[in-house]
């Protein structure tokens, strides 16, 4: 479980995150929601230490995020940000091979390279691995950077809008292997989305930022209504049920 306690945040004069306290459940698909400027990727990027914590805390599993060390963290928490520089002519095994540095340091052994083919597996890459990264298509090269996350072998996954620039196709078929990649593995998703609709379909669970502020928090089926979209979006589009999921209309 990751569990954030009183964690507030601010640049300059402007508070980013207000006073957030919150328990993201173990072995679940979340999916933190909000508009623009509400402190989602703050929020994900305090809990992967890439900001430094200046109020409350964050404890990931046992660890207590800002007094363990950065490679402990990373044999527990990995994070895909929302720019991931990669150099164009890399192969895609070259670049899920980056998932294991936090183990081997720069000298891979057996186990890593076990790993990185298990990935490439799971991600339905091992076809393209010897593909050079400019060869592939925008969904394929947010496959290989989130199959890099999960050569990290990590029980927690954070991923901040990785459905960006991904028709429906790509982004149905991403979020479907998330979903499966969570149950089959084991693993706590936290996923950064804009769109309601796929953390209706997709999350076990959701919370509902606003302004640095956690409005709402609780499976689809508890927060997708008319007061979620009111109080944290500003609309009044209407909700429909399909299968017991709520859908936003558009």
């Amino acid at each position: 479980m990751i569990s954030i306690r009183n964690v507030s945040y601010q640049i300059g004069s402007t508070m980013i995150l207000s006073d957030i306290s919150l328990e993201i459940p173990k072995g679940k698909v979340t999916a933190l929601i909000g508009p623009n400027g509400a402190g989602k990727s703050t929020l994900l990027s305090l809990i992967a230490r890439l900001e430094r914590l200046q109020s409350g805390t964050v404890r990931v599993g046992n660890l207590l995020v800002g007094e363990c060390s950065n490679r402990e963290l990373a044999q527990h928490l990995s994070i895909l940000p929302q720019t991931l520089d990669q150099a164009p002519r890399l192969s895609v095994r070259e670049l899920v091979s980056f998932g294991r540095y936090p183990y081997h340091q720069g000298r891979p052994q057996a186990e890593d390279n076990r790993a990185v083919d298990h990935a490439l597996t799971v991600f339905g890459l091992a076809d393209l691995a010897q593909r050079p990264l400019d060869a592939l298509s925008g969904g394929q090269r947010q496959r290989v950077q989130i199959a890099m996350n999960f050569a990290q072998d990590t029980e927690y996954m954070l991923l901040d809008e990785p459905l960006n620039n991904l028709d429906i196709a790509g982004a149905r078929s991403l979020m479907a292997l998330l979903c499966d990649v969570s149950e089959r593995h084991s693993k706590t998703i936290v996923i950064v989305l804009h769109d309601i609709n796929y953390a209706s379909r997709y999350a076990d669970h959701i919370v509902a930022m606003q302004n640095g502020t956690i409005m709402a928090e609780g499976t689809p089926s508890e927060i997708v209504n008319a007061d979620l979209l009111r109080d944290v979006f500003q609309t009044n589009a209407e909700i429909m049920h399909v299968d017991g999921v709520p859908i936003v209309l558009v």
